[in-house]
């Protein structure tokens, strides 16, 4: 007997919002809120953050968060990571329950001893920071509303046990590989899901594609670890994840999950 065919993928347009982000030539300024490096508007009470070593983070990106992202919309965002430290982000033996203050000592990592990054979201009406990021050029971002197909890879393994097809594309669906806020994650090595010390399961924000380089100034040093002279990544280039907590229970309570 032939062996059948294998099922073809399934594949429909989602109806969850999701914006490609974009990079402008144009200069940020100090009044910018969407941009790569310039000026961070922080948390209330929040200082520039430092890695565990000591050294003040790069601010890689920064954004509003469009209002119709379901549980984030009308947050600010901010990403920042040591321009010493350029590592990937896995914890030894994390359960899905994160430790208390996980944001600044994080599940006991493959290499770095402390948090090299810190993920900040908030809705704090507060003023850019005096002085800007010293390593990235400042540029704008833009984002263009889309519709991404999403498409489950191998749907007779998905949908043998019964499940009917909207369970399996919410469950299972994979999304664009873009630079993108909201929309469907495009999970490379499998959906990962972990819980915030107060009890709320972290919730998908955005993702970031594998080796997105962001232009350094020309008097910066080279990045550690570097996959392209002359921009700077976030964890080695790693295809990263972010999720934050719904609740909102503590401005850096946002977790990268990195993928390859």
């Amino acid at each position: 007997m032939s062996t059948p065919p294998a099922q073809p993928p399934l594949t429909r347009d989602s109806d969850v919002p999701m914006y490609v982000v974009e990079t402008y030539g144009d200069p940020a300024t100090p009044d910018s809120r969407d941009t790569i490096g310039g000026w961070p508007i922080l948390p209330a009470g929040e200082p520039w953050p430092r890695c565990f070593c000591g050294e003040r983070m790069i601010l890689f990106f920064q954004f509003d968060i469009p209002a119709d992202i379901a549980v984030f919309g009308g947050d600010h965002l901010l990403v920042f990571q040591c321009p010493a430290h350029n590592d990937a982000v896995v914890a030894q033996g994390a359960s899905e329950q994160l430790p208390p203050r996980f944001w600044d000592t994080p599940p006991p990592l493959y290499t770095a001893p402390g948090a090299f990054w810190r993920i900040l979201i908030h809705r704090d009406d507060t003023s850019p920071a005096a002085d800007p990021d010293e390593y990235l050029r400042p540029r704008r971002l833009d984002f263009r509303p889309a519709t991404e197909q999403v498409t489950i890879w191998w749907p007779g393994d998905v949908l043998s046990d019964g499940q009917d097809l909207d369970s399996a594309f919410t469950a299972h669906g994979i999304g664009l590989r873009e630079f993108k806020i909201g929309g469907v994650p495009s999970w490379i090595q499998g959906r990962e899901s972990y819980t915030c010390p107060c009890g709320n399961n972290l919730v998908y924000v955005c993702q970031l594609p594998t080796d997105t380089g962001f232009d350094k100034h020309p008097d910066r040093p080279e990045q550690l670890d570097t996959f392209r002279f002359g921009q700077y990544g976030l964890f080695l280039g790693n295809e990263t994840y972010i999720l934050a907590c719904p609740a909102h229970c503590h401005p850096a309570a946002a977790w990268p999950v990195n993928q390859n």
